[in-house]
């Protein structure tokens, strides 16, 4: 039987859903105003800024529906695309859209909460499927994940220590 669809019987679809897995959560307290500290994680086309790893970055578009992509010092590139934001709220979200890293579906939060005039939580959530390519066990893979975002956010607390100190001394 012929398999071939027609305009009448193609129906809307997505290859972008909602990641199954485990949320891997970093948040790191930093001794600076949240809003300060919403310019640099909440900076979509600027995660190179607390990110060594990625050479640059190009952002297409503006606002809900952007796309960013990364490029990566070891030629892997990942593209996202932003799903939510919101500047007053200080949080943002992305998915997945394209990687050359062994993950089939990936979605993240970025927020930063007020705990005082100078003291703020920055959160990173993720939730990553890994793909058939991924050499290791799941387990590996989350702890992959959760070492990344450490990392990102242990440098934004770094950045912000920084200037705290040298703005004292």
């Amino acid at each position: 039987m012929n398999h071939i669809k027609t305009l009448d019987t193609l129906q809307p679809d997505t290859r972008i859903k909602n990641p199954l897995g485990q949320r891997v959560v970093s948040a790191v307290d930093i001794p600076s105003d949240a809003r300060k500290v919403w310019k640099v994680v909440g900076d979509f086309g600027d995660f190179p800024a607390f990110i060594p790893a990625l050479e640059s970055c190009e952002v297409t578009g503006s606002g809900v529906g952007s796309v960013r992509k990364k490029f990566f010092k070891d030629g892997n590139i990942v593209i996202e695309q932003l799903n939510s934001r919101d500047d007053q709220a200080l949080y943002m979200t992305w998915s997945l859209i394209y990687t050359t890293l062994p993950i089939s579906n990936l979605w993240a939060a970025m927020t930063v909460t007020t705990q005082s005039d100078d003291h703020c939580v920055a959160t990173w959530s993720i939730v990553g499927e890994l793909s058939a390519e991924w050499p290791d066990s799941p387990e590996a893979f989350q702890t992959f994940l959760q070492g990344f975002a450490d990392d990102a956010m242990n440098n934004v607390r770094q950045l912000f220590c920084q200037t705290h100190v040298l703005q004292f001394s």
